[in-house]
């Protein structure tokens, strides 16, 4: 699959992929869906893409506008990916890259005091790490107050996880993409 950066400023920029099934970027269509919807939110967002894989989504993000990104993965091959896509795009001083296991990740992310606005979850299917990732999330406060969770998967989620209520869902084939806000308190 060949992937690109759809819009702005580094819009049709190829980036390079990993090789064999351990990452399934998200196919542009879904992406330019994606970003159709959150466009509002974008300008200067801090974002979060945490199981990154090549990065992709939080590259198109900032290519949309956010003001800073942090990739994280666990596996050094999509971090390497990353590092390269990143400095292709020429947004290296927009970038935090980080090889780490997602829920370190979130507590060391915590210990810095860092609040993001959009948070990219696209993580193995079948695993249950979205549900795990969201219950440190919110845990370890990294979450903006008017900051939201998107998470793809194969599999309908639950209306409420951990806190956070689901506000909108989109299907693309076996793809779903869920968005998360934070529960509203009385």
């Amino acid at each position: 699959m060949s992937l690109r950066v759809i819009s702005g400023k580094a819009r049709g920029l190829r980036l390079k992929s990993i090789k064999g099934m351990q990452t399934r970027p998200t196919a542009d269509r879904i992406k330019e869906s994606l970003f159709s919807i959150i466009a509002p939110l974008l300008y200067k967002a801090n974002i979060l893409d945490l199981f990154a894989g090549t990065g992709a989504l939080a590259i198109e993000a900032l290519s949309r506008g956010a003001g800073f990104a942090t990739f994280i993965d666990s596996s050094r091959e999509s971090i390497n990916v990353v590092k390269e896509n990143i400095k292709h795009t020429g947004f290296e001083e927009f970038a935090e890259i980080c090889l780490n296991d997602y829920d370190k990740a979130i507590k060391a992310l915590a210990q810095k005091d860092k609040k993001y606005d959009i948070v990219f979850l696209d993580p193995p299917y079948g695993k249950g790490l979205e549900y795990k990732a969201v219950e440190g999330i919110v845990d370890n406060n990294l979450l903006s107050d008017e900051g939201i969770i998107i998470i793809e998967t194969e599999e309908a989620l639950e209306e409420n996880i951990y806190h956070m209520t689901k506000y909108d869902e989109r299907s693309y084939g076996r793809t779903k993409l869920s968005f998360f806000i934070k529960e509203q308190r009385d």
